[in-house]
């Protein structure tokens, strides 16, 4: 890894099970990849009425359904962010909160979408100042400004060039006896608890 390498370690957790505060980067203040396909979307003429707001577009009771089944989960009402390169997501005006599957059609997401003021630009957000201080300590190595893009699978490199580096091989990784955990996968029962695999190890999160 060289000083100019730059990833951005996703906690995972699924869709509305994440609880606000728990993110470990929120102790500070277009993308070179294509999303893969997904039969999910927000269609921007449907009738809302959900209260769940989606990169600026209300979901569509149709789709919040689409995403219950995915995740049998209750989605609270309110104002999220989706990066539909890497699946991150979270409050609107706030740092990553989780992830998700990537290429769901939820809209565009905003360059300001987390209110960040790092200089660092991954799959077109600014993130937050917590977010470069943790991608260092988990990196060890300093995150220099710029544009990023960031699959799901950790693998990344600058916008419009080839990849050049996998955040699933950082040093502060946990890895399995079988190499380094490189894509998330979340099983949520039908109370709502969850269990998130993936490059940050495992976590289990309750029901709201």
């Amino acid at each position: 890894m060289t000083p100019r390498i730059v990833t951005l370690l996703l906690t995972i957790a699924a869709f509305g099970c994440a609880k606000r505060g728990n993110d470990p980067a929120r102790s500070g203040d277009s993308t070179g990849a294509t999303a893969p396909a997904s039969p999910v979307s927000a269609p921007q003429s449907a009738a809302g009425d959900t209260g769940i707001i989606v990169n600026g577009v209300e979901l569509s009771a149709e789709t919040k359904q689409q995403l219950h089944q995915i995740y049998p989960v209750a989605i609270p009402p309110g104002r999220y962010w989706y990066d539909a390169i890497s699946g991150g997501y979270g409050f609107e005006g706030e740092p990553i909160a989780g992830q998700i599957l990537p290429g769901l059609s939820l809209g565009s997401l905003a360059a300001d979408a987390s209110g960040g003021t790092s200089g660092v630009f991954i799959n077109g957000r600014q993130i937050t100042n917590g977010e470069k201080l943790y991608i260092e300590r988990l990196c060890q190595t300093p995150v220099v400004g710029g544009r990023y893009w960031v699959m799901a699978t950790g693998v990344g490199g600058y916008e419009g060039q080839a990849a050049f580096f996998n955040l699933a091989q950082c040093p502060g990784v946990p890895q399995q006896n079988s190499g380094p955990r490189s894509m998330s996968r979340t099983w949520c029962d039908p109370n709502g608890a969850c269990t998130s695999t993936g490059i940050l190890g495992s976590i289990t999160t309750a029901p709201q």
